[in-house]
């Protein structure tokens, strides 16, 4: 795929779209040790925090790709267009301590600009993070409290990731 750099600047993407209805694989581990995986996500933010642009996303603690993120500083947002939408849903069901999923959905790993996470050739944008911070969710402080059954029947709260945006490639769409 085709992309070029964008500077932060420059980015532009309606983000409710991209995670909620889009979603993102994030990749965690090492391009130079062969060691990554990707997951699913369609919940995170983008923005401003700490005078640097960064994301946030959440993952459980029974994901696999979990101990790649706590192993290594780094990670990618990698977005596929539409018509790949079945590559997502693999990789949103299946754990990548089954099977690989980067074989399985004929993903390419790349090298990566600015982090040691690899990025995936057949993403249209690829957003290089380095971790600033995590925390994990904690049952106690949620306000509303009617998310706690919705979306943590076994109470397995999202680790949250805040990581700096260090480089971002991607098709004209997303300048």
């Amino acid at each position: 795929m085709k992309r070029n750099n964008i500077d932060i600047d420059d980015f532009n993407v309606e983000i409710f779209k991209l995670l909620n209805k889009g979603w993102m694989l994030l990749n965690g581990g090492d391009y130079h040790n062969n060691e990554y995986n990707p997951m699913t996500i369609s919940w995170g933010m983008m923005g401003t925090m700490w005078f640097k642009p960064v994301v946030m996303v959440g993952v459980r603690p029974q994901r696999h790709t979990l101990k790649l993120i706590e192993k290594y500083d780094s990670f990618t947002l990698n977005a596929l267009s539409e018509d790949q939408k079945d590559i997502l849903s693999f990789c949103g069901a299946h754990s990548g301590s089954e099977v690989n999923k980067v074989v399985e959905c004929g993903l390419t790993p790349i090298k990566s600009e600015a982090v040691d996470c690899a990025g995936f050739d057949e993403a249209e944008l690829i957003i290089e993070c380095r971790k600033l911070y995590y925390d994990q969710l904690k049952g106690k402080n949620f306000l509303d409290k009617g998310i706690i059954p919705q979306c943590y029947p076994n109470r397995d709260f999202h680790l949250l990731f805040v990581a700096e945006v260090l480089n971002i490639s991607g098709a004209e769409d997303y300048m």
